[in-house]
């Protein structure tokens, strides 16, 4: 079966999933779940409810790399909650969506799953999930980066705590800014200071400034919104003249014409035909192996922000489906392994971030050795605070961010009228957002 097929098969299952979820949440409606009483308590299911109690947890391509870790992990939980048993399961990405089908359809659903932002805000907006802002106390909640904790929020209840991430970094060719007369020790922290340092490392450098992200996420950087009560909302003077200011910065050759793929990215910066980019801790490695000399004198800082002030991560969550038997004892365990001690241990293990405040506070994360290592991984956590999911909030955000870069991209790329793309683009969305 082909890539592409295999996509839009597991695409029409999940769908198909979100309609059972959303039937078996109907059937439940008449339970009552209790909410804590007072933000400062620890929510604790009663005794009699967890004695011999399962909860079946699910994750995701974690098996067999991180067995250690989870066995002493379920091993505690289970010595700290006597008659609590975790059976935990793993599942490949692609093979999640079809056992999640099965389990819903066969009333036998899973208790804690392993879901990225997007999935489980559309399980969310089906009214599939257990709401944490009714089951857990203001406290606990509190644990967690308000941006990310956030992503998953709709109609004011919350729902998935946030687990494992990571965020991009803005990665800089100190040789190239120094030959620009940039001062390397105050790098950009806007995006227009960004583009300040691109124009004049091109006019000095004949370089290209940095690579430019031609997606839905550099219109939200920048505070627009791409859809509001139910229809576009981007088709307007402001973002017009957002979207022609990179025109301009393509024509005086400060960003590339062209959306670079991983490996060119890593083939443009190596071979210093552009001077910044903003990528993820892989890059490191890629550019170790394919320039050891331009990874010698690059630096890593902070993302520089949008005016709206925020740095999209990559997160993996943990969602109760409503469907469980086992909600509050569910809950608990959820958020045990996304506690702080936990988190921090996995990040140890992983190389991952975690998602709470103070596991990102441990002094793990600013061990600075000077190595470009070293640098990424201090400057990725000091950027937590700033962090947001990249996901829309609508219904159908995946029909819509796909729609809409493919339209900045006609503008970018192909050099199609921008009034004529933004009109075609807004009605595409508005028939996607009436569906």
């Amino acid at each position: 079966m082909s890539g592409l097929k295999k996509v839009l098969l597991v695409a029409m299952m999940f769908i198909f999933v979100l309609g059972i979820l959303a039937a078996c949440n109907e059937e439940e409606s008449g339970k009552e779940v209790d909410a804590p009483e007072e933000s400062g308590k620890k929510v604790e299911a009663p005794k009699d409810k967890v004695e011999n109690t399962s909860v079946e947890f699910w994750t995701i391509s974690l098996q067999p790399t991180f067995n250690d870790y989870f066995n002493e992990l379920i091993a505690n939980y289970e010595k700290e909650n006597p008659g609590v048993k975790i059976d935990w399961k793993d599942f490949p990405y692609d093979a999640i969506q079809n056992k999640l089908l099965t389990s819903i359809a066969s009333k036998q659903a899973p208790d804690v799953v392993n879901l990225n932002t997007e999935l489980a805000s559309q399980m969310a907006s089906k009214g599939a999930l257990t709401d944490f802002n009714k089951q857990l106390t203001e406290e606990q909640r509190s644990i967690y980066f308000d941006g990310i904790y956030n992503s998953t929020v709709v109609d004011n209840g919350a729902y998935a705590l946030p687990w494992y991430t990571g965020i991009p970094v803005l990665y800089i060719n100190t040789d190239l800014v120094e030959k620009a007369g940039l001062d390397i020790n105050n790098p950009p922290q806007t995006k227009a200071d960004l583009a300040n340092w691109g124009e004049q490392i091109q006019e000095k450098t004949g370089s290209f400034g940095y690579v430019f992200t031609m997606e839905t996420r550099s219109i939200l950087e920048e505070g627009f919104k791409v859809a509001e009560g139910g229809k576009a909302a981007f088709n307007n003077d402001e973002v017009k003249a957002y979207i022609q200011s990179n025109i301009e910065l393509i024509k005086a050759g400060v960003i590339p014409k062209d959306i670079p793929a991983f490996a060119q990215q890593v083939q443009l910066f190596g071979s210093e035909q552009v001077a910044m980019i903003i990528s993820s801790s892989s890059f490191i490695n890629q550019l170790k192996t394919a320039s050891p000399d331009v990874y010698k004198k690059t630096i890593a800082v902070p993302a520089p922000l949008g005016k709206a002030g925020i740095r999209f991560t990559n997160s993996m969550n943990l969602v109760v489906p409503n469907a469980s038997d086992n909600v509050e004892a569910a809950t608990a365990f959820a958020h045990y392994v996304t506690n702080d001690a936990n988190q921090l241990a996995f990040s140890k293990v992983a190389s991952t971030l975690p998602s709470t405040k103070a596991a990102a506070k441990d002094e793990f994360f600013y061990k600075n050795d000077g190595t470009l290592e070293g640098q990424a991984l201090t400057a990725s956590v000091e950027s937590l605070d700033k962090a947001s999911d990249f996901y829309l909030g609508i219904e159908n955000a995946n029909d819509v961010n796909k729609a809409f870069n493919k339209r900045l991209q006609n503008i970018y790329i192909n050099e199609q009228d921008l009034n004529t793309e933004l009109d075609a683009a807004e009605k595409e969305i508005n028939d996607i957002l009436s569906r």
